[in-house]
């Protein structure tokens, strides 16, 4: 085995949060056996810490990939990693490497201005304590109204099943009533709130939203969880 690539919180197959032991299991395992572990930090990246996941959970990886945050939303991507590896890249090693939008201006500028902005007092507590809010409010209104649900967060990024979990894989995420999740958003979507439009994609909150939003959208949660 070369390397163990995974997203080491889950998004795309909807909102997964792992144990930390998992992943301390990960690198006691790829570090014996002489593999590399990959972090792909395209969605936890400066959203569940301003280190991302391997900051969040203590655990640093061999190589990080990067997605659009670095570029503020704009297209652009990176990867990292220990300096025995990135020495391997031209020009200092023999592995060419290059890209149309690498190192793009505009995106540059972009990127260094979102982490200036991430970087001030307040901005992971403010996205903490709103996105616990909100997943907490839709858990209660599917609860309420007897609909097997179940979900969390971490800072910017959370997510629901519309199953009674617990969700910790793939298999047991795959066991969501997915029709009445494709109902749900319609009717969200219908109501003034786009979410994410599968049941297997993450959501995220920004330092954009307001508590007045997040009591809005659980209103809203509410009343569709009564109509489902």
């Amino acid at each position: 085995v070369a390397a163990v690539i995974l997203e080491p919180v889950v998004g795309n197959s909807g909102f997964i949060k792992p144990t930390k032991e998992f992943l301390v299991g990960l690198r006691e395992l790829t570090t014996k056996y002489g593999a590399l572990l990959v972090f792909d930090e395209v969605m936890t990246g400066f959203r569940i810490a301003y280190g991302g996941a391997q900051a969040h959970f203590g655990i640093t990886p061999d190589v990080t990939t990067m997605g659009k945050v670095i570029g503020g939303g704009l297209p652009v991507g990176a990867y990292g990693g220990r300096r025995d590896i990135m020495q391997l890249v031209a020009p200092a090693g023999p592995m060419y490497q290059a890209g149309t939008l690498s190192g793009n201006p505009l995106a540059m500028a972009a990127g260094i201005k979102t982490m200036e902005i991430l970087k001030r007092p307040g901005s992971y507590e403010h996205l903490e304590k709103i996105t616990s809010k909100l997943i907490a409010g839709i858990l209660a209104a599917g609860k309420e109204f007897g609909h097997p649900v179940c979900g969390g967060s971490i800072s910017g990024m959370f997510g629901f099943f519309f199953t009674d979990g617990p969700v910790n894989n793939f298999v047991d995420a795959s066991k969501s009533d997915l029709k009445k999740f494709a109902k749900w958003h319609r009717m969200m979507l219908e109501r003034g709130v786009y979410l994410a439009p599968s049941q297997y994609e993450a959501g995220f909150t920004s330092l954009a939203h307001t508590e007045e939003d997040v009591d809005r959208t659980i209103a809203i949660a509410r009343e569709v969880m009564s109509k489902l």
